[in-house]
């Protein structure tokens, strides 16, 4: 779930931002941007399948915590602004005023997506640390003593919070947003019913 709904996620929120793509025709990069995102919509899939199937077999109950409730809400509008944006940006016959008017939502959705997976990252990483690390119950030292499984999982917690805002820094610095192409040139991606204008 890490990999998929924050460093893919994550990465292919900034592809545009590398200026080594400036100047150069956009259709391959909304193809990897598109691409990275599917990527990362399936590991998700296959980090809840593998939840629902890990709760199930051990009898627990599933969306009761405030990690899952957040989780499920983070993958759904993650699903529906990957449809949006598949639908607006990558099929030829979407108008480009209907693009322009859909891009800003499209972008501001994008970092609220990446935010509430920070969210869903830290929380499971806590609830999983309190439900393992338990004391006299099962023999392991208690969260509070800070053995060496919590070390670990709240330096990955403190990784992720850092990955996190350094990419919503890129997204948000003005100076490395891709500049606006004036016009499209022969050669280069048109969608259908493009006139020129």
């Amino acid at each position: 779930m890490v990999t998929g709904m924050l460093v893919l996620y994550g990465n292919a929120a900034v592809v545009y931002r590398i200026p080594l793509t400036w100047g150069h025709n956009k259709l391959p990069w909304k193809l990897l941007h598109a691409g990275l995102l599917l990527l990362s919509f399936i590991l998700s899939v296959l980090g809840l399948c593998a939840v629902f199937d890990y709760h199930n077999a051990n009898h627990t109950a599933n969306l009761y915590s405030l990690h899952s409730w957040v989780g499920i809400c983070t993958t759904a509008l993650f699903t529906a602004q990957w449809v949006m944006g598949f639908t607006a940006f990558l099929l030829p016959c979407t108008p480009m005023t209907a693009r322009g008017l859909v891009k800003p939502a499209h972008v501001w959705m994008g970092g609220i997506i990446l935010v509430l997976s920070i969210v869903s990252c830290i929380s499971g990483i806590n609830e999983k640390l309190f439900f393992a690390l338990k004391g006299n119950t099962n023999g392991t030292l208690p969260y509070a003593a800070l053995p060496p499984e919590a070390i670990t999982a709240n330096s990955l917690g403190v990784i992720i919070v850092a990955f996190g805002l350094v990419v919503l820094k890129i997204l948000s610095n003005q100076i490395w947003q891709r500049p606006e192409e004036a016009s499209y040139e022969v050669g280069i991606y048109q969608p259908l019913g493009y006139d020129g204008s």
